[in-house]
């Protein structure tokens, strides 16, 4: 068993086989992705990982050590700097260390009984990210989450709770979101059996107030939740939050924030103004697993007041029966719609021990700074077209003259060779006209990637666009 006492004596020479299982995949894969494709990557798989389910066990080292390394080598690694597709970040190596004493206590967090060191911590740490959010909030808290789709979710059922959606002299909460949203929302909305969500255009990449406005005005008397988004998937875009704040609380309707990728912008003193009005939203969506260099799960669903959590309230009593809480045990059922669930909070409060604030900003600004070199590198490049200068850490970019077509089949063959990863994002031009166009994606979230990784990246693009054929003189068609 990994607990108890004796557990450490367990732990140990099978840790010493996991890191160098993953040392040696790493090696073995060579670059930020497998190559040859999903095909290649899932026969290597079964040829040497052998039966599942084998009659006859190998024993605990044998299996760590094949199917460790084999993951390793098969791995798409967010540490390589030729591995920026998604907000799919590094884990800081102190974040994993503690995600694994979690794993090896694994305490379980829906009754105080199971988790009595692990419930205090969560509830410290959590008041005190809720704070960095809402500043000036009478009780600020927060829920910890699986991630930002979670967290987006549980805002819209607490404004639907509040709003008292599904009583017959009620009339639905309508979602109102930026068609730059997160799918998340809209989909929220279809879970929780609301009516569709209005998408409110977005045509420079941020929802427009103006747009915002008229939606409002024509949901006049109804029950309104309006979605801002900090820090988009495609463009790492942040709303104008202050307006839309201003326009919700006009209105009336509550404002939900999904900040899962910038909200960790508020750590950094030079960068945390992108974010000004965030603190006047009713709940927000955090996600320390993209720009936090977490382990996933690390999310949040922040609130100005405790109170307001108060609807996820539920009885189980054999969990946290009346007569327990009345007599101090804390009740946690409250804390989440799941039942069990990992005590994520203590890779988050490790890291912020670790690095304090000061640390996390230089680790934010770093990432960002690596991201803005990136764009200066793209427009010093007459082959290449740069979308926008970025807003937090996503870098879009095209080959000059590509069609969407190729800029696609550039993306896969990066990917088909394990070269390099990239993302991919259909926006439309950044001053609002004409069509759609597809980009290539960088999303900077290693903040160790120097200016050489970055011109090598670019470089690889440059060479793959020769091997398809897209001009290498951008004056042709």
């Amino acid at each position: 068993m990994a607990g108890g006492t004796a557990g450490p004596r367990a732990l140990r020479p099978l840790l010493e086989t996991v890191v160098a299982a993953l040392g040696e995949g790493a090696a073995a894969r060579g670059g930020p992705l497998p190559s040859g494709g999903p095909e290649a990557v899932a026969d290597r798989l079964a040829a040497r990982c052998g039966p599942v389910l084998p009659e006859e066990g190998g024993g605990a080292e044998e299996a760590l050590h094949t199917l460790v390394r084999l993951l390793a080598e098969g791995a798409a690694d967010p540490a390589d700097p030729l591995c920026t597709a998604h907000l799919h970040c590094p884990p800081l190596a102190v974040a994993a260390v503690a995600d694994f004493a979690a794993s090896v206590l694994n305490p379980s967090m829906d009754s105080w009984d199971q988790a009595p060191a692990a419930s205090a911590l969560e509830a410290r740490t959590t008041r005190v990210l809720a704070a960095l959010v809402h500043p000036t909030g009478p009780d600020p808290d927060a829920l910890v989450t699986t991630g930002g789709t979670e967290a987006n979710q549980l805002g819209v059922l607490l404004a639907r709770e509040r709003a008292g959606a599904g009583s017959d002299d009620t009339r639905p909460l309508r979602v109102v979101h930026g068609a730059n949203a997160h799918h998340s929302v809209p989909r929220a909305a279809w879970l929780l059996g609301l009516p569709p969500a209005l998408a409110v255009p977005a045509p420079r990449g941020v929802l427009d107030p103006a747009a915002l406005a008229r939606t409002l005005d024509a949901l006049d008397g109804e029950p309104v939740l309006v979605v801002a988004t900090a820090g988009t998937t495609d463009t790492g875009a942040v709303d104008p939050l202050p307006a839309v704040a201003g326009l919700a609380a006009a209105r009336g309707a509550r404002l939900h924030v999904d900040a899962a990728y910038g909200g960790p912008l508020l750590f950094s003193d030079t960068r945390r103004g992108l974010l000004d009005g965030l603190e006047r939203a009713d709940t927000v969506a955090l996600d320390l697993h993209k720009l936090g260099w977490q382990p996933a799960a690390a999310g949040l669903l922040t609130a100005p007041d405790a109170a307001g959590l108060a609807a996820l309230h539920h009885r189980a009593p054999y969990l946290n029966a009346e007569d327990d809480t009345e007599a101090g045990l804390p009740d946690l059922l409250g804390r989440s719609l799941r039942t069990t669930r990992r005590p994520d909070i203590l890779k988050v409060a490790v890291t912020l021990r670790a690095l304090g604030r000061s640390g996390m900003a230089s680790l934010i600004d770093a990432a960002c700074a690596a991201a803005e070199r990136l764009a200066g590198q793209v427009l010093a490049e007459p082959r290449l077209e740069l979308y926008a200068e970025p807003t937090i850490s996503t870098v879009l970019f095209r080959p000059v003259g590509a069609r969407d077509e190729e800029v696609a089949v550039i993306r896969r063959r990066l990917l088909h060779g394990g070269i390099a990863v990239l993302g991919r994002a259909r926006v439309p031009d950044r001053d609002g006209a004409g069509a759609e166009r597809l980009w290539l994606k960088a999303t900077v979230l290693n903040p160790l990637v120097g200016p050489d990784a970055t011109a090598g990246l670019l470089k690889l693009v440059l060479d793959t666009c020769d091997a398809v054929g897209v001009p290498a003189d951008p004056s042709l068609p």
